[in-house]
C-alpha cells in the first residue's frame, strides 16, 4: 500500500498514534520559531528540553493573540466606519430635510373645483412675473385650479427658458396650497378631452376688476372645463381691487416666486462677494442698443449709430411707434438717462464715488465710448461677468431672462437701487424693495434731470447750483412710503401696482402727511 492507505490504516496500537500526533504537533510549533537552532528542535524531539517547548507554546499563544486583536482592530475600524456612513447620512437627511422644511407647509384648501385655468404669460421677465401673480389671485376666487404657467417664448429676447427653468415650481406649488390648487399639467382626464376637441383660448381684458372675473370669466371656465388665456400682462387692475385679493398678489411675488435653486445660489455667491468688499448700487442702467432704437431717443449718438438705431426699429414689425422725435421724448422725460446723464445725476446726489457700481443690464450700446463718463466718476463698476467665472454663468449663457431674473435677486439685495428708465424691471424692484422695509432706491426725475443738466452744459447752472437743483428735486424719491397714484379710467396714468403694493406695506399713520406726500 502507498503512504494515502496507510494514514487511512485502523491503527493496531493507539499509544503508537497517539505518540506519533504529538511529535506532529511538535513539528507545527517549529515553524512558528522560524530560526530555531537545530538543537532545540533535536531536544524537542526527545522530550528532553521543557523550557523550550514552554516558550515555542507561549509564542503560539502571543501570537494567537496578536492575531485576535487583530480581527478585533478590523472589527473596531469597520464599526467606525459604520458609525461616520451613518452621521453622514443624518447629516444629509437633516439638509434635505431643512429644504423641504425650510417653511411650514400650510394646509391644503379645499375647495370646490370649478374648472382649470391654463395661461401664457407674454413679455419680459418682469412683465411675466407681474401677470403670473395676477393669475394666482384669480384662480384663487374664482375657486379654479391652476396650470403651471408657461413662459413666452416668441418675444423679442427669443428665450426659450420655461418656469422650472427661473422659478423654483415645487416651491411655487406648495407655498400657495392653501389657497390654490396648482398643477405642473392638465390631470389626464382634461389633457385628452382638450387633445379631442378645441382648447378655448383668449385674452382676458386689460386692467379688469374682479367683477369682470366673476361674471364674465368664470361662466366661460364652467362651461368648457378648460379655459386658456393667450396674454397675462396687467390683466388684473391696480384699483378698486379687493385688499384680500391684493394681498394675494403681494404673496405670489414676494413669497411664493422664489427663483430656481442654480439661479438663487448664483445670485448669493455675486451678493456675498460685493458685500465683502463693502457696500454696493445697482444701476439699472437701460441703453442697450435694443432699448435706443425702440425708445428711438438718441441723444449723445453719431449720425451712423442713428442710422443704424432706426434701421433696427423699422425691422421689428410689433415696435408700432416708429416716426420719434427724440430731442421732444428726451425733453418731456420720456428717454432712457444716458451713461453720461447718469454720471452727472449720481455724482450730484453725493454717491460715494468709490461706492461698488453693479451694472445691472445687458451689453451697453457702444460702451467704449458711452460708459467713459460713467467708469471715470464711478471707477468701481462691476458686472456679473467680471464677479464670477465664466463656467458660472454657463448654464444662463443665451438665456436673457434667466440673465435678468440674477440681475433681479442682485438688485432687490443693493444697498442702492437706481433705475435710469420706468420699464418693467425697475417697477417690479422698486415694489419688492419697498415690501422688504422702503430700501434705499433714487427714483430719477427724467424730466427734471434733463432740463437741469442742459443747463449746466450750456454754463447757464454752476455745479453747485446743478448739484443743489438735483438734490432738492430728489429729496422724496428715496424709496420712502408715499400714497399710490390712482387715476380712475386711465391705468397707464397710474402708479402700477406692483410699484407700491400699499395694501401689503407697513405704513406711516395717516395723519402723517409729510411722509405720505
Amino acid at each position: 500500500m502507498d503512504g494515502k492507505d496507510d494514514d487511512l490504516k485502523e491503527p493496531e496500537y493507539g499509544q503508537e498514534v497517539k505518540e506519533k500526533s504529538y511529535i506532529s504537533g511538535k513539528l507545527k510549533y517549529w515553524k512558528y520559531a522560524g530560526g530555531m537552532k537545530a538543537e532545540l528542535l533535536k531536544d524537542l524531539m526527545n522530550g528532553t528540553n521543557l523550557k523550550t517547548e514552554k516558550y515555542l507554546k507561549g509564542l503560539v499563544i502571543a501570537r494567537a493573540r496578536l492575531a485576535r486583536l487583530k480581527l478585533w482592530a478590523v472589527r473596531l475600524t469597520k464599526l467606525l466606519l459604520l458609525l461616520a456612513i451613518a452621521l453622514q447620512i443624518k447629516g444629509l437627511g437633516d439638509t434635505l430635510s431643512s429644504k423641504i422644511s425650510s417653511f411650514s407647509l400650510p394646509p391644503e384648501r379645499i375647495y370646490e373645483n370649478n374648472g382649470y385655468l391654463m395661461v401664457s404669460s407674454n413679455g419680459g421677465l418682469n412683465q411675466m412675473r407681474s401677470g403670473i401673480c395676477d393669475m394666482v389671485a384669480i384662480a384663487r376666487y374664482l375657486n379654479v385650479t391652476l396650470i403651471v404657467p408657461e413662459l413666452d417664448n416668441t418675444s423679442f429676447w427669443n428665450d426659450r427658458s420655461q418656469f422650472k427653468d427661473i422659478f423654483d415650481v415645487d416651491y411655487f406649488i406648495t407655498s400657495l396650497r392653501d389657497e390654490v390648487k396648482i398643477l405642473r399639467e392638465l390631470p389626464p382626464k382634461q389633457k385628452k378631452k382638450v387633445e379631442l376637441e378645441s382648447l378655448y383660448s383668449m385674452p382676458p381684458i386689460s386692467w379688469s376688476n374682479m367683477t369682470y372675473y366673476y361674471n364674465t370669466i368664470l361662466p366661460r371656465i364652467q362651461t368648457y372645463e378648460v379655459v386658456h388665456f393667450t396674454k397675462t400682462d396687467a390683466r388684473l387692475a391696480n384699483n378698486g381691487i379687493p385688499e384680500e385679493v391684493q394681498k394675494l398678489r403681494c404673496r405670489a411675488n414676494y413669497l411664493a416666486l422664489k427663483f430656481s435653486p442654480v439661479i438663487e445660489a448664483l445670485g448669493k455667491k455675486i451678493v456675498n462677494i460685493l458685500r465683502e468688499r463693502g457696500p454696493f448700487m445697482v444701476l439699472h442702467l437701460r441703453y442697450e442698443m435694443d432699448m435706443v432704437a425702440f425708445s428711438g431717443c438718441t441723444e449723445g449718438c453719431t449720425l451712423e449709430e442713428i442710422e443704424e438705431t432706426t434701421k433696427m426699429r423699422y425691422a421689428y414689425p410689433w415696435w408700432k411707434e416708429k416716426e420719434i422725435d427724440s430731442e421732444r421724448k428726451r425733453k418731456d422725460g420720456l428717454c432712457p438717462l444716458t451713461p453720461e446723464e447718469t454720471a452727472l445725476a449720481l455724482r450730484a446726489l453725493g454717491i460715494d464715488r468709490d461706492i461698488q457700481v453693479y451694472i445691472a443690464a445687458g451689453d451697453i450700446y457702444k460702451a467704449e465710448r458711452r460708459m467713459a463718463p460713467l467708469k471715470e466718476a464711478f471707477p468701481n463698476l462691476v458686472r456679473k461677468e467680471t464677479l464670477v467665472d465664466a463656467s458660472d454663468l454657463l448654464p444662463l449663457q443665451n438665456h436673457s431672462n434667466q440673465m435678468a431674473a440674477l440681475d433681479y435677486y442682485v438688485s432687490i439685495e443693493s444697498d442702492i437701487f437706481v433705475p435710469t428708465y420706468g420699464g418693467n424691471m425697475a417697477k417690479v424692484v422698486e415694489g419688492h424693495r419697498r415690501y422688504l422695509g422702503f430700501k434705499k432706491t433714487i427714483l430719477l426725475d427724467r424730466k427734471a434731470l434733463v432740463d437741469l443738466i442742459d443747463q449746466y452744459n450750456n454754463g447757464t447752472l454752476s455745479w453747485n447750483e446743478f448739484a443743489v437743483g438735483v438734490n432738492k428735486v430728489h429729496a422724496d424719491r428715496m424709496g420712502n412710503p408715499t400714497r399710490r397714484l390712482e387715476v380712475p379710467g386711465k391705468p397707464k396714468l397710474e402708479d402700477y401696482f406692483y410699484t407700491n403694493p400699499t395694501e401689503c406695506l407697513t405704513m406711516p399713520a395717516e395723519d402723517d402727511e409729510q411722509l405720505l406726500q
